[in-house]
């Protein structure tokens, strides 16, 4: 039987730690051959000890153990001198752990060893001049030849372990499925990045959810997390990677939280919390190989072992990849709901002449500048090409720029380039995952045959223009064989359809040409038409090239109006200057009107009639000002303007005038909260982008820290006290901070804990104040699972505090569900749904009140369970993952 037989059938178990067992001896200087604690040299030193260590484990029923290779790298081992035996080293530790597995393999139980690779010691992602002084190219040099040692010993798994840098991480992967490729062996790759503390983020700053989209498309068989901390503080983590991740799932931690005692690491937990916590993972998670770190011996395996037989839980339902970009830091969906994501144009030298400038004179610091004007301004992606006809080293610019944003800005790259040599280097420079930008079939696809290798190698998505050796398609049937043409192509590479982002091609208007008129209509059917008959691609388009030619302020809402109609027809990504979009409902229905007469070809005269309205090009004309809809407004209905529309200027004044008619709960209550409603509802109804709501959002929060001062508190003591957070995985917090400043204001304590909160932080909290009830916000689908999450954790630590949830990716439905935990027990304190701000407090009104609160949790509890037993009529479904509402963020819990 196969190591990939076996993880097939049952969940697998590891051993434990070789140093702790190492430490435990008690060696002399000598035993190492006079080079005291280099543990992997014990391998050639005393192979006795060695496989000693590994019988131990498997003595204790461990179905596969590591060879003593951790620091086997030519890197790590030069370091005592001793780098030109690294083959050696690894082919003689794999023999070790080899014979020891054959000797405990029954029928039954089969024994495996798997190949250990930890880090070098570099960290490539870095600007440090030393850490970072190393490329993708060399430690794909070094990880093959420890690769090779490993395989040609005898492993049946790779596994590359306690990695703190996507970079060295994905060069291990490559590595290792080169060689066993090239080796002609099914050796089994894991890949384990570490995350260094609770809040689940790697040493750079990656968090688990941009290591697996990094790693889903990369060749491995398993992700998993080991290392730095014990199971307690990865079990977000843990759950976040095995509900995502369509690859087999592995966890190794730690013994606990190392503490330091005397000058030693000391591993506190005990095998039988290690044994429980691991069983824990399997059952609720369905995570599929366990196993042991740093502290952990054959004491701790064996109760893991007792305690992983005991388990009946089915296996974890793999689910597809998702369909997912990745930055340094975090990743990003590519079906953003409501679409689409905007890809950032500006960082472009083909189409800025700043860029140009800036590129020319090495002035990185402006071009860093720009890359955050553009994802403050809202864009999910950034779009970046360096070419210059007046420079030769595209390449070098791009691997330095590309490096600098993945450490400056948390968004994901577009890699612009018309060079397959350019984009392999910036590929091999970025710590993330890209989509590379472009591949078409003209000149009989010679540039499918140099980029979409690239793509698959490493694991990238690709814009698939749709041109071919006729030249651009432009009509919607010939953008639709173009496209099922690519994806078949594609399909050669082995790269899947949700890999390929195809645009439909977008041509401008401006010329006037016979040839173009109905360039817009067949864009927008090609889209439509793509969608269809190629399912599971996306689609992108760039999308003011429909107005190139014409003035600024026509430009502005052509483009604007043309993105409306193309995410109407199922756009999922759009290449636009972010600061230049307007809401489709903010534009002049007289504007909309003309755009709309020329996108459609609609009247023979519509670009003569546009041109005219806006002036010639050169002669700019700005667009309606918003202060003419403000003109003859009462204070109130300018502030409500105002949010519409994003602009701050002035709110403050606009309120101390609305609050010379009114006291400032009822400004709060029938202003700013309906206003925000209003931007919701719009958002909602698709008539504004992500980007204009989060702006609004920004002066809905100036408004309520103006307002803040004249709420009145209540006078005596505290009526009770709330912990507020924000789940972990959420960065928008206004809806929180309005509750906060209700409750406060209404007399109660409230720690607010802020955003990107890890459940075990919000426990602690309520724990350490005595909380009356605990508030967690959600703006995402995705995100909202972690409050069940926290529910469970509640629940599992025997505590009750009431639990009250909100936020705009959350509906009634979802807290009645979330009352009971996974082996459908009802949680003891309760969750309730609160849908705006004052239903919150409503709720903690009487959740302070012991009769009162008795009374709800029993109400809610009954209600809970009759929606259990009804038939499944759903109320209207949130938004999908990704989608942010305003308020909802701004008046919901």
């Amino acid at each position: 039987m196969t190591f990939r037989d076996a993880i097939a059938r049952r969940v697998l178990v590891f051993d434990g730690a070789m140093g702790t067992q190492i430490q435990g001896e008690r060696l002399s200087v000598s035993d190492f051959g006079g080079k005291e604690g280099a543990n992997d040299l014990l391998t050639l030193t005393r192979p006795d000890l060695v496989e000693a260590i590994h019988a131990r484990y498997f003595a204790v029923g461990c179905d596969v153990v590591e060879t003593n290779t951790f620091g086997s790298s030519r890197l790590k081992l030069d370091e005592y001198g001793v780098g030109h035996r690294t083959y050696e080293v690894n082919f003689r530790a794999a023999i070790l752990a080899r014979r020891a597995a054959d000797r405990y393999s029954t029928p039954d139980q089969p024994r495996f060893v798997a190949g250990s690779m930890g880090p070098t010691g570099m960290l490539p992602s870095s600007s440090d001049p030393a850490l970072g002084n190393i490329t993708s190219d060399a430690l794909e040099r070094i990880f093959f030849e420890q690769a090779r040692g490993l395989i040609e010993g005898g492993v049946d798994a790779l596994i590359i372990e306690t990695q703190q840098d996507m970079l060295e991480l994905r060069a291990a992967v490559l590595a290792a499925d080169a060689c066993r490729r090239e080796c002609l062996k099914d050796v089994f790759i894991i890949a384990q990045p570490t995350l260094i503390d609770q809040n689940g983020r790697m040493l750079l700053g990656t968090d688990v959810g941009a290591a697996l989209a990094t790693l889903e498309r990369l060749p491995v068989d398993a992700v998993g997390l080991n290392c730095s901390t014990g199971p307690a503080e990865m079990r977000a983590s843990v759950r976040a990677l095995a509900e995502r991740c369509s690859h087999y799932v592995s966890v190794l931690p730690n013994a606990g939280m190392p503490e330091n005692v005397d000058g030693r690491a000391v591993y506190k937990l005990s095998p039988d919390d290690l044994a429980e916590a691991l069983g824990q993972f399997v059952e609720e998670y369905g995570v599929d190989l366990v196993g042991g770190c740093c502290g952990t011996t054959p004491a701790h395996m064996k109760k893991v072992v007792e305690r992983i037989r005991r388990v009946t839980a089915p296996r974890r339902v793999r689910p597809a990849p998702g369909s997912e970009l990745s930055s340094a830091m975090k990743a990003v969906p590519m079906t953003l709901e409501p679409r689409p994501l905007l890809v950032g144009e500006r960082l472009n030298s083909q189409g800025s002449k700043k860029v140009k400038e800036l590129l020319l004179a090495d002035d990185y610091p402006g071009l860093l500048q720009i890359a955050r004007g553009q994802v403050e301004a809202g864009a999910h992606v950034l779009d970046v090409c360096v070419a210059l006809n007046e420079r030769d080293d595209e390449a070098a610019q791009l691997r330095t720029l590309s490096k600098l944003l993945a450490q400056s800005v948390d968004a994901p790259l577009m890699i612009d380039s018309t060079e397959a040599d350019v984009i392999e280097s910036a590929l091999k420079t970025y710590p993330g995952r890209v989509i590379v930008n472009s591949v078409n079939l003209e000149k009989s696809g010679e540039r499918v045959k140099r980029v979409l290798p690239l793509v698959k190698r490493f694991g990238a998505a690709v814009v698939c223009m749709t041109i071919d050796e006729k030249g651009m398609a432009q009509t919607a049937e010939r953008k639709a064989e173009v496209a099922r043409r690519l994806v078949a192509v594609a399909k050669d590479y082995g790269l899947a359809p949700d890999c390929l982002v195809f645009d439909a091609l977008t041509f401008t208007l401006a010329t006037g040409g016979e040839e173009y008129r109905k360039s817009a209509v067949e864009t927008l059917e090609g889209i439509r038409r793509i969608k269809a008959e190629t399912p599971g691609v996306l689609t992108t388009l760039g999308v003011s090239n429909v107005s190139f030619g014409l003035a600024k302020s026509a430009r502005e809402v052509i483009n604007s109006v043309f993105l409306y109609h193309a995410v109407q027809a199922g756009l999922d990504l759009a290449i636009v200057n972010p600061k230049d979009l307007r809401p489709y409902p903010a534009i002049p229905e007289a504007e909309r009107a003309l755009a709309e007469d020329l996108i459609f070809d609609r009247r023979p005269d519509a670009l003569a009639r546009l041109v005219a309205h806006f002036g010639e090009k050169g002669a700019e004309k700005a667009p309606a000002p918003v202060e003419d809809l403000l003109a003859g407004k009462s204070a109130e209905e300018r502030i409500h303007l105002q949010i519409l529309h994003r602009r701050p200027e002035g709110i403050e004044a606009l309120l101390d005038e609305a609050l010379t008619r009114r006291p400032a709960v009822e400004v709060l209550n029938g202003v700013l909260l309906p206003a925000m409603k209003d931007v919701g509802d719009r958002f909602g109804a698709g008539e504004l982008i992500l980007p204009f709501v989060l702006q609004s959002a920004e002066v809905m929060k100036k408004a309520v820290a103006h307002l803040e001062q004249f709420l009145e508190k209540k006078a005596g003591a505290t009526k009770g006290t709330v912990v507020l957070a924000t789940v972990y995985g959420d960065v928008h917090d206004i809806g929180k901070n309005l509750v906060k400043t209700i409750l406060a204001n209404n007399g109660f304590t409230v720690h607010d804990l802020g955003k990107q909160v890890p459940v075990a932080t919000v426990i602690e909290k309520a724990v350490e104040t005595g909380a009356d009830a605990i508030g967690l916000s959600a703006l995402l689908v995705s995100t909202s699972k972690q409050m069940p999450f926290c529910v469970e954790e509640l629940h599992r630590r025997n505590l009750a505090f009431p639990v009250i949830v909100g936020g705009a990716a959350i509906n009634r439905r979802f807290g009645q569900k979330t009352n009971f935990v996974q082996d459908g027990t009802p949680y003891a304190g309760g969750v309730f749904y609160a849908k705006d701000a004052f239903e919150g407090l409503e709720l903690v009104e009487q959740l302070v009140d012991p009769a009162k609160r008795d009374a709800l949790r029993h109400a809610t509890l009954e209600r809970a369970i009759a929606a259990r037993s009804a038939p499944a009529v759903e109320p209207p479904p949130p938004p999908p993952p990704g989608a942010r509402s305003a308020i909802p963020a701004a008046a919901r819990v």
